[in-house]
Parts: structure tokens; C-alpha cells; sequence
């Protein structure tokens, strides 16, 4: 199997504009779990959640990111991932990530600091004992902050079919420009029953882990919460599937078309 993060493919798949210009999709006290499959193998679990905690003096969004393997498939290809991210309640801008990794033995342990008012990342890694300051655009995201950032674009429900949306993001050393595109809505039949979604195609780096630059599609819920309910990915070897397991603390109500 080749390395993959399970916190990557969640995190990749929504992500829009500041929360101030729409009532915010999510609120302090969110938590989602996914049951992660690795074809018919159920690989493992990742969880998202939302805490409030102090950055500069302000209150600020603290969003928790983990994901790990279980049963047989740790034996054979272990993961614990850890993500982090500390970002503004009104403009969705983020001050600090954090990222702990480890997969298959690959592992990473770095903490990022954003200066939003000079555009500058300074990035600390602890594994290699190192430092780097790198200059960056106006409100760059992180991969964790992203998610929660694009939830909220004021125009994501009257997106049309084949229109695409172009974030910058820190990630990896390195800054990404991520592409989202809106492919239309679906019904799907989910343990919680059919959920109305509106269905997303992250553009993403082919070759190293997913099989070619669209092999990535998320199903979000129609309603105000734009949460996500699955995430299919076509990896370089195999594919790989995750579902909405369990979630409270939504700030809207769920809606559900027809019940289980």
C-alpha cells in the first residue's frame, strides 16, 4: 500500500470563504468520526473536531484532526496522524498548525506560525531540529484550517456544474494552489439514512499517492452544515473509501430525506 494520509482526505475535500460573510457552517463543539475502508477492509478511523482556545489575546477556533489504522491493517501499514490548526472565528485566517505524522514508519513532526499581517509562515521541525521562515499570499490556509474555511463560501449553493474554486495552502514545506470543483448534487444512502449532498472534486498531486489528478470525490450534505458524508479516492494501489460514522454538536439541524 502506498503511504496515504487518512486526515489529508478529509481535510482536502471543502474548504470556501471567510465565516463572516454567511452564518458560520460549524461552531465550537463539532465532531465528526469516519469509518475508513481500504477496499472491503475496514483500514481505520479519523475523527475532526472543534474546541475554542486563546491565540494573541482573542478567542480562537482549535480544530483537531486524528487518524489511525485498526485491526489487521496496522500490522502491516501503521498510521497515527495527528493535525492541528488554530484559526480566527471571523475571518477564518489561521495563526498555527500543527502537524504529527506517522505512516507506515514516514514520520513528520512540525508546527507552523502564520503572521497574517506580513504574509510569513515560520515553520519549526522538530525531527529535523530546523527552521525556515517562507514568504507566502494574503490569506494563505493550512490543510486542516482550509476544510473548515471553505464550509463557508457564500456562493457554495449556487455553484454551477463545473465551476471551480482556487485556494492558496501551506503544506508539506511547500505552498499548493487547491482546486475545488463542483460536479452537482446526489441522493445517497448513508446508516443515517438518504441525505441530499452536493458532490466536490478536490484537483490533486498525481503520482505520488492518488492515482491521477481527479482521483479524489467528496459528498457533502445539502443543509447549512456542509459537512462531509464520503469521500471515495482512487490511490495509486487500490482505492480507498471513507463514511460519516458519527457526529454531534452540529450548529444547524440535520436533515435526513428519508430515514433508516
Amino acid at each position: 500500500m502506498k503511504r496515504f494520509s487518512l486526515l489529508l482526505l478529509l481535510a482536502s475535500t471543502l474548504s470556501f470563504a471567510p465565516a463572516s460573510q454567511k452564518e458560520r457552517a460549524f461552531d465550537v463543539g463539532e465532531y465528526f468520526k469516519f469509518r475508513i475502508h481500504y477496499g472491503i477492509v475496514n483500514a481505520g478511523y479519523a475523527t475532526l473536531e472543534v474546541k475554542e482556545d486563546v491565540r494573541n489575546g482573542k478567542k480562537v477556533f482549535h480544530a483537531i484532526g486524528r487518524g489511525y489504522t485498526t485491526g489487521m491493517t496496522k500490522f502491516f501499514f501503521k498510521v497515527a496522524d495527528n493535525y492541528e490548526s488554530y484559526f480566527d472565528k471571523t475571518t477564518g485566517n489561521p495563526y498555527q498548525f500543527v502537524r504529527q505524522i506517522d505512516e507506515g514508519g514516514y514520520t513528520k513532526n512540525q508546527e507552523g506560525f502564520i503572521n497574517q499581517s506580513t504574509d510569513r509562515v515560520l515553520l519549526k521541525d522538530y525531527k529535523k531540529k530546523t527552521e525556515k521562515t517562507f514568504v507566502v499570499p494574503e490569506n494563505v490556509q493550512d490543510v486542516l484550517s482550509m476544510f473548515y474555511f471553505l464550509r463557508n463560501h457564500p456562493n457554495i449553493d449556487r455553484m454551477k456544474v463545473g465551476e471551480a474554486v482556487t485556494v492558496d495552502m501551506f503544506f508539506d514545506d511547500d505552498l499548493i494552489k487547491f482546486k475545488l470543483k463542483y460536479l452537482g448534487k446526489e441522493d445517497i444512502t448513508t446508516k443515517f439514512g438518504t441525505i441530499s449532498t452536493m458532490i466536490f472534486r478536490p484537483l490533486v498531486m498525481s503520482g505520488r499517492v492518488f492515482k491521477e489528478e481527479e482521483s479524489l470525490t467528496v459528498w457533502i450534505s445539502a443543509d447549512d452544515n456542509k459537512m462531509p458524508v464520503r469521500i471515495k479516492a482512487s490511490l495509486a494501489v487500490g482505492s480507498l473509501k471513507a463514511d460519516l460514522d458519527a457526529f454531534k454538536g452540529l450548529k444547524h439541524p440535520f436533515t435526513v430525506k428519508v430515514k433508516p
